[in-house]
């Protein structure tokens, strides 16, 4: 499903050069659940951020589903974000002069919506517990409810990965566990997940753990028995 070869990235030259990551190979199937974890500056959001074309390699190649994306324009790196790969932020970057429903529709707008669209963003609201928050705006919500939405408006086009960024860094134990248990009912229905965390126990959702430290892989852990 994705590779990523021999991924580098490097920002800036001379005295102010920064290997952010350095020949990083990562092959993710359908179906896996990869925890990053590392010390902070080890990588793993660049890695993220390359993987979605939110940043460019400096050398290497990034395969989804057998077509390199890395050397895309970016119009049609829009359209694989639009598509196959979905972002969750530790911020929910959620418009808050929209509604959750309309936060949720705006992909299917992009994407030349239908009058069974705003159906489909409803229903996606029911999978993460929400429909009845759907006309309240961001402010109106918790900070779980604000992530829900900001999940329900990733996977509203049926990505096949998802990339996480600490996404419960902002929330009390309690409500982590509510975004978690929704990455693994995601997971189970055969969602891909890459997640960055520091936290050990945010990682034992995953079905690996792959250990970062200064740009490289270091250590792989898989998890049998993962929560």
């Amino acid at each position: 499903m994705l590779e990523v070869k021999n991924a580098s990235k490097v920002y800036g030259e001379g005295d102010t050069k920064v290997v952010a990551l350095n020949n990083v190979s990562l092959q993710v199937n359908k179906g896996d659940f990869i925890a990053v974890m590392g010390p902070s500056g080890s990588g793993k959001s660049t890695l993220l951020n390359v993987i979605g074309g939110l940043d460019r390699l400096s050398g290497g190649e990034v395969v989804l589903d057998g077509k390199r994306i890395d050397n895309l324009d970016e119009n049609a790196l829009v359209e694989i974000r639009r598509g196959k790969i979905a972002y969750v932020f530790q911020q929910y970057h959620l418009l808050s002069s929209l509604t959750a429903i309309e936060n949720v529709f705006l992909p299917l707008l992009f994407c030349g919506a239908n009058r069974e669209s705003l159906d489909k963003a409803m229903g996606i609201l029911k999978v993460v517990g929400l429909e009845n928050r759907a006309k309240h705006k961001p402010s109106q919500l918790s900070g779980g409810e604000q992530q829900r939405v900001a999940i329900a408006r990733a996977i509203v086009n049926n990505p096949s990965l998802i990339l996480a960024d600490e996404p419960t860094g902002n929330m009390d134990q309690e409500t982590g566990a509510e975004i978690l248990s929704l990455f693994d009912q995601l997971n189970t229905q055969g969602r891909s997940i890459i997640m960055v965390t520091h936290s050990p126990e945010v990682a034992k959702h995953a079905r690996e753990i792959i250990f970062l430290k200064d740009g490289q892989i270091v250590d792989r852990v898989e998890q049998k028995g993962r929560i």
